[in-house]
């Protein structure tokens, strides 16, 4: 296996102080005086957002299956030819 490199180190190195200063900026809001509803709103606003990707990625099934359907209508249409009008009685 290759050793890891210095950047690659280093980047992880960065990415666990980021995740050290969220952890700790975390624990500093739910402190402040409002702190614990602005942190209970931020939750809900990931619930949602977790919630609308849900439902956003069931839109491409939806498309493949009206797709299908719309096929299957325009092959139906094409199978019933319509039937000639009725000519009017000639010269009554």
């Amino acid at each position: 296996m290759a050793q890891p490199t210095k950047t690659s180190t280093d980047d992880r190195d960065v990415i666990a102080r980021l995740a050290d200063r969220g952890e700790q900026t975390i624990a500093r809001l739910a402190d402040l005086p409002g702190g614990t509803k602005a942190l209970k709103a931020m939750n809900d606003l990931r619930a949602r957002v977790d919630e609308l990707g849900k439902k956003v990625r069931g839109i491409d099934e939806l498309e493949k299956r009206i797709a299908k359907l719309e096929k299957e209508v325009a092959g139906l249409k094409r199978a019933q030819k319509p039937k000639a009008a009725p000519k009017p009685p000639a010269g009554s």
